[in-house]
């Protein structure tokens, strides 16, 4: 029963933890760790919340107080904890990042960019390979324009989309004929090898990614209205490994003939 009790109270300092590390600088850390470790036991309960400027932050390391006696570990505990959380969070914010892209009405809650701003970036960084999806495209002359940009500097560019009736597909309108003529360099595929469980399915993901290092999941297609004048919601994902396993998924999508080059 005591192990559980001091197993528990553990788990609430590092909840703590990890909620400052989030929100804190890792040379602000690295300062508190410091501080706990040299100040006088006594006194360093009573320095450690001026330490930081902002309310929550203040409101954490109070907690942190809070849990830390509760815990019963020494001031070198601590400070260890800090500084391994620290490293930890500061390591997985490098390795990926994720972004939030609205676009539509804003709101003082969450910072808005434009889809097509997202798009355009994505499709500037590739300069080996870019992979896109999407439902329908048209009316999109900037995206145009900067698919081809791609080509002239050697990006191999593949888009799946969904066919027009005529072939199969679900589209009064020949969406892939039209891009064949806008972006002749690109490698177009349809979904044309559906088994019986698929059947009447459509190609309905929104994804593009940059060389498997920059993918964009996104509730928009290729549309005019789509990147302007929609509410559209997505993620921009740069580094970790999501976007190099999406962009490997596609291609065996390729690769197996599930989806056909047109």
């Amino acid at each position: 029963m005591q192990l559980f009790s001091k197993v528990f109270e553990v788990e609430k300092l590092l909840n703590v933890i990890t909620q400052l590390v989030a929100l804190v600088s890792p040379e602000k850390i690295q300062s508190i760790a410091t501080k706990i470790q040299h100040s006088d036991p006594a006194n360093v309960v009573l320095i450690l919340p001026n330490l930081v400027n902002t309310p929550n932050a203040a409101s954490l390391l109070s907690d942190l107080v809070d849990v830390w006696q509760e815990a019963n570990l020494s001031h070198t505990e601590l400070a260890l904890m800090l500084l391994t959380a620290s490293s930890a969070y500061t390591t997985a914010i490098k390795q990926q990042s994720i972004e939030l892209v609205w676009t539509g009405p804003t709101t003082p809650f969450v910072s808005t960019r434009r889809t097509e701003q997202v798009l355009l970036e994505v499709i500037d960084s590739a300069r080996r390979k870019l992979f896109f999806t999407s439902f329908v495209a048209y009316n999109i002359e900037s995206i145009i324009s900067a698919l081809n940009k791609a080509c002239k500097r050697g990006v191999q560019i593949e888009m799946l989309l969904e066919s027009s009736f005529g072939h199969g597909g679900s589209m009064n309108i020949d969406v892939i004929s039209s891009m064949r003529e806008l972006v002749p360099n690109a490698n177009i595929y349809a979904w044309t090898n559906k088994s019986e469980e698929f059947e009447g399915g459509r190609v309905h993901a929104k994804v593009v990614v940059a060389d498997e290092c920059m993918c964009f999941i996104t509730s928009a297609n290729l549309t005019g209205y789509a990147l302007e004048r929609n509410i559209e919601m997505g993620i921009l994902i740069r580094d970790g490994n999501l976007p190099e396993i999406l962009h490997k998924h596609l291609d065996a999508l390729v690769n197996t003939k599930v989806v056909g080059k047109v």
